[in-house]
C-alpha cells in the first residue's frame, strides 16, 4: 500500500491571492520535510528557523508537497495586529492559540492561524515552539484520516521477523528500550508517530530529543550532539547514532507496552486485547492522546456524522490492529545486555 497525498501545493507557492497579508513579511528560509507518508514545505520569515531541528528528513525545494506551512516572527517583520485579525482563523483551535495555549501542555506567546486550505500561515513569536507540538501531529492526523489510516504515537523497530511497536506512559522507558534494541541490532523505525494501515506500519521520521540520564549519559558526554530547543535537550539524527537508514515500512508482528519500573518485579506479560485496546485508548491513539479531538472534528467541515463515522473506522482499525498481533506488557531493564537480548530474542520467537 502507498499512501497517496489528498491535496497537494505546488513548490513556492506565496501568490497573494492565498496570502491576504504577503506583502508585510519576507519569506527567508524554506525547507521540505519528508515525514514517510507525505511531505510538508515549511517556510519562515526567519533565516534559521529553530523549528527545522526537530526534523532528520529533507527533501529538495521542486517536491510537491500535501500541506505548507507559513512561519511569521513578528519579532522579525512587524504586523500590526488590526490586519491579521480580519483574516484570522475563528473556532477552537484559533481561539486557543491567540491565548498562548497551543495544545495539551504547551504554550508559548499568543499567536493567529489564517488557514487557506492545505496551506496554513501562523503569525507570532517563538513559533518554533508550535511545528512539532502542534502542527506534526495534526497533520499526520488530518492525512490519517483522509487515507484512511490510523495515527498512533508509539516508537517502533524492526527484526526481521517484523516491526514491535512501542506504547506507554510518559518516563516510561520507551526511548531507552528503542536504542537499546536498535543498538542490539535492530533497524529503527520511529521515536514517536507512526501511521497503520491494516498490518502495515509506516515510520514517520524525526530527530530524536535526549535527556540526561541512564542509557544516554555517556552520548550527551561525548560533546558530539547537537543542543536542541529547550536547555536540557539535546538532538540526535537515527540514521546517524545507528550507523544505517531507517525503516520505513513493515508488517506488525508485536505491540508492547513498556513500563519500566525498578521497584517492581520485572515481567513480560502477554495481555488480552481488549485491555490492550483499552490502554490505547487515551495514551496512543492521536485525537484523546494529543487533545485534537476538536481538530478532527474541524477538519470534517463541523460534521457531527462525519466525525462519528470518522472516529468510528478509527477505533475498528486499532481494534483490528490489536487483535492481529501479540501483545506484551513489558517492565524489563534494557541497560542490562543479558535481559536485553533475552528480551529481544522473546520478542524475535516464532
Amino acid at each position: 500500500m502507498s499512501p497517496i497525498n489528498p491535496a497537494s501545493v505546488e513548490p513556492d507557492t506565496h501568490e497573494k491571492v492565498d496570502d491576504p497579508l504577503g506583502q508585510h513579511y519576507t519569506i527567508r528560509s524554506s525547507r521540505v520535510i519528508d515525514l514517510n507518508v507525505f511531505k510538508v514545505r515549511v517556510s519562515s520569515n526567519i533565516p534559521d528557523f529553530a523549528g527545522y531541528a526537530f526534523f532528520s528528513r529533507f527533501a529538495g525545494p521542486e517536491q510537491t508537497c500535501a500541506y505548507e506551512l507559513v512561519f511569521v516572527d513578528l519579532n522579525e517583520d512587524p504586523i500590526d495586529p488590526a490586519l491579521i485579525e480580519p483574516v484570522a482563523d475563528q473556532g477552537y483551535r484559533a481561539d486557543r492559540f491567540r491565548g498562548g495555549s497551543y495544545i495539551t501542555h504547551h504554550f508559548g506567546p499568543p499567536a493567529h492561524l489564517v488557514t487557506r486550505g492545505n496551506r496554513i500561515l501562523v503569525f507570532g513569536r517563538e513559533l518554533e515552539r508550535t511545528l512539532w507540538p502542534y502542527f506534526t501531529k495534526r497533520l499526520l492526523t488530518n492525512f490519517a484520516i483522509d487515507q484512511g489510516l490510523l495515527h498512533l504515537k508509539a516508537a517502533a523497530f524492526v527484526q526481521p521477523q517484523g516491526a514491535t511497536l512501542l506504547f506507554g506512559r510518559q518516563k516510561g522507558g520507551k526511548t531507552v528500550f528503542l536504542t537499546q534494541a536498535c543498538a542490539a541490532g535492530a533497524r529503527f523505525m520511529s521515536n514517536t508517530h507512526v501511521l497503520t494501515c491494516d498490518a502495515t506500519v509506516y515510520g514517520v521520521p524525526s530527530a530524536m530529543r535526549i535527556r540526561k540520564g541512564p542509557g544516554f549519559d555517556q552520548l550527551i558526554g561525548s560533546g558530539e550532539l547537537e543542543k536542541h530547543l529547550e536547555a536540557d535537550e539535546y538532538r540526535i539524527d537515527p540514521d546517524m547514532i545507528f550507523g544505517r537508514a531507517s525503516i520505513t515500512e513493515a508488517t506488525v508482528r508485536n505491540l508492547c507496552i513498556i513500563d519500566y519500573n525498578p521497584g517492581r518485579p520485572p515481567c513480560f506479560d502477554e495481555v488480552d486485547a481488549e485491555s490492550f485496546t483499552s490502554f490505547l485508548d487515551l495514551f496512543a491513539c492521536a485525537p484523546g492522546t494529543y487533545g485534537l479531538k476538536d481538530d478532527m472534528l474541524a477538519h470534517l467541515d463541523n460534521d457531527i456524522h462525519r466525525y462519528s463515522a470518522a472516529f468510528s473506522a478509527m477505533k475498528r482499525r486499532m481494534s483490528d490492529l490489536v487483535g492481529g498481533a501479540r501483545r506484551f506488557y513489558i517492565n524489563a531493564d534494557m541497560l542490562d545486555p543479558a535481559i536485553r537480548d533475552r528480551t529481544l530474542a522473546r520478542l524475535a520467537e516464532n
